[in-house]
């Protein structure tokens, strides 16, 4: 016999969340647990009514089976419906995952204390609070899917719980703003180190022009796996624009396609490049990133990433002037707050340039 049962429950902001908690008993004892939490309760009292329902028509049992969590993410990994759509911050997590002791432990017995010890033994081997909350949110994704994919019983009520202690004890929380921009005599260093790297590849099949690949991901901000997905067929020389696939975005990646205008020099960038494959810019990204990893490792350039020229291209918009607005037709930022507080890093001295730009303007 199922049942479920609906409990009320106020959140920090004065709202209120309708958990819907349910119970399947046999000869008296309770086989089966699961609950979820909802906005509003009539969503609430619907899935508790259509859930319970859903339970009694099929095997309890069978649905009750369990596993550890090694074997269910291995489940995940060999769903290629499921793999081929994950990302690949999260299948290398995925891949760690199985390796941590965590995994050992059964997919209905997980425990806040479990995540707790996790943390704190990912914490102690050097990893940071952001990298290790990807841990708990892929672990708690994969756990969700258990039950309607797999017909396994998963505790992942347990991360609704376990998450705010693990923040209050700073093992999970979320990256740091990066304000780092490149140095225009790093940049200058960084061009020269690639070109000489270019000059020095013995591979006759595959020459990647760095330089040229550098120069447009700044002046475009575009991510470097954009870059690599470029099609000629997208390209409108007339106005010089060009039309990008699949552009990242938290709520939804695929479909989301953007014309980008091709500014300051991208666009002449673009016209240079052989026309021998139907994409522009032919070359795998992570080679892409490698090479600009070596040499900035050889040139002893610290702490300075690909993703980080992202944030250059867009910072340099501002500071030519260039709206809020406008940026965001550029970097494809549809939440206009993300893009001015994680992606942009201004010069302060850069201000005179513009003052004198202004000043040289009203002369006329």
């Amino acid at each position: 016999m199922a049942s479920y049962s609906i409990e009320k429950r106020k959140k920090a902001d004065g709202s209120f969340s309708y958990r819907c908690g349910i119970i399947v008993k046999k000869s008296g004892k309770i086989i089966h647990r699961e609950q979820k939490t909802f906005s509003k309760k009539a969503l609430a009292v619907t899935w508790g009514k259509n859930r319970c329902a859903y339970l009694e028509e099929n095997d309890v049992l069978e649905i009750n089976k369990v596993i550890t969590i090694n074997e269910l993410l291995n489940l995940y990994f060999e769903n290629h419906d499921l793999w081929n759509a994950t990302g690949t911050t999260k299948r290398y997590v995925i891949n760690m995952l199985m390796d941590c002791d965590i995994s050992k432990i059964k997919t209905n017995a997980l425990k806040t204390s479990d995540l707790i010890e996790h943390c704190k033994n990912r914490r102690d081997a050097g990893a940071g609070p952001a990298t290790v909350y990807h841990d708990i949110a892929y672990l708690r994704s994969v756990m969700k899917k258990a039950l309607p994919v797999w017909n396994i019983t998963a505790n992942f009520a347990i991360f609704e719980a376990a998450i705010p202690v693990l923040i209050d004890m700073k093992l999970v929380g979320k990256s740091q703003k990066r304000t780092r921009r490149p140095t225009t005599n790093e940049l200058d260093k960084l061009k020269l180190g690639l070109q000489q790297r270019m000059d020095s590849s013995t591979n006759n099949t595959v020459h990647i022009p760095f330089v040229d690949i550098l120069d447009f991901s700044i002046l475009t901000c575009m991510r470097i796996g954009e870059v690599c997905r470029l099609k000629w067929d997208d390209l409108n020389e007339d106005h010089k624009t060009i039309f990008v696939r699949d552009r990242k975005d938290p709520r939804k990646k695929e479909g989301n396609h953007m014309i980008v205008p091709l500014l300051g020099g991208s666009f002449d960038i673009v016209k240079r490049q052989p026309k021998t494959d139907e994409l522009i810019f032919p070359y795998k990204s992570p080679s892409i990133t490698s090479g600009f990893q070596r040499v900035r490792n050889k040139l002893g350039i610290n702490d300075l990433r690909y993703h980080d020229l992202r944030r250059e291209g867009a910072s340099r918009l501002f500071e030519k002037g260039y709206s809020l607005e406008e940026v965001a037709q550029v970097t494809g930022h549809k939440n206009l707050n993300i893009l001015w507080t994680v992606y942009t890093q201004l010069f302060p001295h850069k201000l005179h340039d513009k003052f004198a730009d202004e000043s040289s303007g009203d002369g006329a």
